[in-house]
């Protein structure tokens, strides 16, 4: 009989933190999981905020429920018996705390706040072909660079701090390894430094030109980057978690997908219907650069050798269900998106174009607003819901063009998860739309499945990823239906020029 290990995984989201515990025995099983949101902060138009403070509670909070769980669920089970921690986090959000107490000095500057636009539109096109060369990312405030930038120019305590020495900033990977190492541990991995557009991804460190670009003073105040499984810290004076538990394993939320989908041959991809939505095909050692508007990023590092993905990301896709749930209350719950009846039509009479924090890609124009066009008297309620869904998905097919431009051939078929996934008619719609078979997991969120490998791998428990390619199960598959594909998306071409055109800052020529 195989002997049982438990490995805690740490999800920490845009929205909320979940801690999964599995069990492990040649197999991941999950045994209890619990999950904290956390207030989102808006103090100005485009600004998004998180307290670091109230994201640690729901850390602290979902690891104390989860182990009260498990000690009910397996008589005899002890936090003891975990054998190492994986951790999983949203990428480019920005963290600055103290190097020597972990407090935070202020708010976490969110991946989606568009506050550091002006600064990103300072540098020439010179310069951002340059940056885009050894990041693989184009010049956009999505990414972590921009946001330091504007720390340092608009906040003089963290400025000095940050001048001093006194004060560091990282990922949100980097803050909670320095939290739960007791701030022994100032540390992170490529697939989360590779989204900030001050990491060389061929040469896989940071780029001291990059840095001077940024003003950044030093590039000791950025993690030290490491391999994504391997021991990173172990825990110190935490209270809810045992002294000495080593954290192994530390993926970006959209690679730990990537691995939790079993994607690690090249041209394998997923799809993650989030907040937003981010679309990965992993290209193994390739460092393929697109010339169609999408990124090149890092999957991971595994014995000191780069794995790469392409990536599209669209900033908006079960935020749209949330937005026309709250703010337009056309839903009273987002589970009736998935009810609506198949007579219900909206392309290629009625678009909604969800860009309700700009466009990224393969277009990246975070200027532009969301528009909904082709409204009659006639048009219904049923119908706004069914543009939203198709909205999702048009973009995400945006980025399946722009894919199989780079790659020389459409994929055949886009591994699914993330909460929005649980919406049927969303992914039919996807499938229909983009003409490519859509295969749903039978874990939905699988974000915490491939940092708990990474995690294993990283303590011991597996001696490669060869001996996680079966972890994947296909819950459902959703085949595509003839449904005048070509008129469709002439129509939301249409839209999407509109919305474009309607703000003064949107480049209309095309793509960066």
């Amino acid at each position: 009989m195989s002997l049982v290990s438990y490995l805690l995984v740490i999800d920490q989201g845009t929205t909320s933190t979940r801690v999964v515990l599995y069990s492990f025995s040649g197999e991941f099983a999950l045994v209890a999981q619990a999950r904290q949101e956390f207030p989102q902060y808006f103090p100005q138009s485009s600004w998004v905020e998180h307290d670091l403070n109230e994201i640690w509670l729901s850390l602290q909070q979902s690891c104390e429920e989860v182990l009260t769980t498990a000690q009910g669920l397996l008589p005899g089970f002890s936090s003891q018996q975990i054998a190492a921690i994986g951790i999983t986090n949203q990428r480019e959000t920005l963290a600055v705390f103290d190097r020597r107490s972990s407090q935070p000095l202020a708010r976490a500057i969110v991946w989606h706040c568009k506050r550091s636009a002006e600064i990103c539109r300072r540098f020439t096109a010179e310069e951002k072909a340059e940056m885009r060369a050894k990041t693989g990312l184009p010049v956009d405030p999505y990414f972590s660079a921009s946001k330091i930038t504007w720390l340092l120019e608009n906040n003089p305590t963290v400025a000095r701090g940050l001048r001093q020495g006194s004060a560091v900033v990282g990922t949100i990977d980097s803050y909670l390894l320095h939290r739960l190492s007791g701030g022994m541990a100032h540390v992170s991995e490529p697939s989360n430094a590779s989204r900030t557009l001050l990491f060389d991804i061929k040469k896989g460190q940071w780029d001291e030109a990059l840095l001077k670009q940024f003003s950044l003073p030093s590039a000791s105040i950025l993690p030290e980057v490491r391999d994504s499984a391997g021991v990173f810290a172990r825990t110190k004076n935490l209270g809810f978690l045992p002294a000495g538990i080593a954290i192994s394993g530390v993926l970006g939320d959209q690679q730990a997908s990537l691995a939790g989908q079993g994607c690690f041959s090249p041209g394998e991809a997923k799809c993650t219907y989030g907040t937003g939505a981010f679309l990965l095909c992993q290209l193994g050692a390739n460092d393929l650069r697109s010339t169609a508007g999408l990124l090149t990023t890092v999957s991971w590092s595994l014995n000191g050798k780069l794995s790469y993905a392409l990536e599209g990301s669209t900033y908006i896709a079960g935020a749209a269900v949330q937005f026309i749930r709250d703010q337009l209350g056309w839903l009273g719950s987002s589970k009736e998106a998935s009810q609506l009846k198949e007579s219900v039509q909206a392309a290629p009479d009625i678009y909604f174009v969800p860009a309700l924090a700009g466009l990224a890609a393969p277009w990246w124009e975070p200027a532009v607003k969301g528009g909904i066009f082709g409204l009659t008297r006639a048009t219904t309620k049923e119908q706004l819901i069914l543009a939203t869904l198709e909205g999702i998905a048009f973009q995400i097919n945006d980025v399946l063009i722009a894919m199989a431009e780079d790659l020389g051939a459409p994929l055949s078929i886009l591994r699914v998860d993330g909460g929005a996934s649980s919406n049927a008619r969303l992914l039919a719609v996807q499938a229909d739309l983009a003409g490519i078979r859509v295969e749903r997991s039978s874990q939905m969120e699988s974000t915490a499945l491939g940092a708990a490998v990474f995690a294993a791998l990283g303590c011991g428990l597996i001696s490669s990823l060869a001996a996680a390619t079966k972890i994947r199960e296909s819950e459902k598959l959703f085949v595509p239906k003839n449904c005048d594909r070509a008129i469709k998306q002439a129509g939301w071409q249409r839209a999407l020029a509109a919305v474009r055109g309607f703000s003064a800052e949107a480049q209309l020529p095309g793509r960066n």
